[in-house]
């Protein structure tokens, strides 16, 4: 068995036919490397906004879906929607729409919110906890999928934008694996063969949210990520949130 195969691209205009091809695509200086520092400071700046989940383990700026899901805060999520897209927009103006014409070009179709749910947030890992100490959970991205489209295998992908990487590491490793009804991987999952997506400011990665990953371990200081959940819908056109 080898690597899952991971293609890099240079230009938002090129991922999409990368994005058919493999379904793992690296994106080099999607958003200006300036432009993506800048945000992360000024979500760094918004402690006092950020959203904790898993007892401090991980911290957002924005309500994300899955941590709500997994606490059994579901309920406070979508009724907190529209506050929570107020906030992102008044902590990092502009970073929400930025992300969805992003998410546009990555993917060549159009991309809108999905009603109901949050738009884009920031995802913040902070040295020292346990992400930091010994990576995030292997993982897939289906938790915001509905049963139906989880029996249809409707197409499905998550944009993660790099606002500032760790000083060492803290790439994302992918899998060979897809979704076969089970959140959990085997032991022999884990030890089949993965490539590692690394990160600069302003780096993007678009992942089919049915593969296998894992936020890897860092060092150094806060990991930063601007990240939306994607779904493709009938009209060809995909929602997304977060």
């Amino acid at each position: 068995m080898t690597a899952p195969p991971l293609e890099r691209v240079d230009h938002l205009d090129d991922a999409p036919a990368a994005f058919a091809r493999s379904g793992i695509v690296s994106i080099a200086r999607a958003m200006l490397p300036d432009v993506a520092r800048a945000h992360a400071a000024r979500v760094l700046a918004a402690r006092d906004a950020w959203t904790p989940a898993f007892d401090g383990e991980q911290w957002s700026l924005g309500r994300a879906f899955y941590t709500h899901l997994e606490e059994g805060l579901d309920g406070d999520y979508f009724r907190l929607a529209a506050d929570s897209d107020a906030e992102v927009e008044r902590r990092a103006p502009g970073l929400q729409e930025e992300v969805i014409s992003l998410a546009a070009r990555a993917l060549g179709a159009p991309v809108h919110r999905r009603p109901g749910f949050c738009g884009p947030g920031v995802h913040v890992f902070l040295p020292g906890d346990p992400v930091s100490r010994r990576g995030g959970v292997v993982h897939f991205d289906t938790e915001g999928l509905t049963p139906a489209q989880l029996a249809a295998r409707t197409p499905a992908a998550t944009l993660v934008l790099m606002l500032q990487p760790a000083d060492r590491r803290g790439g994302t490793r992918v899998w060979g694996v897809g979704y076969r009804g089970r959140d959990h991987a085997t032991r022999e999952e884990l030890r089949s063969p993965s490539s590692m997506i690394t990160y600069r400011a302003g780096d993007a990665a678009l992942l089919d949210a049915y593969r296998l990953h894992q936020i890897q371990a860092f060092a150094g200081g806060p990991r930063v990520s601007a990240t939306a959940h994607l779904a493709r819908v009938a009209s060809g056109a995909w929602e997304c949130w977060f």
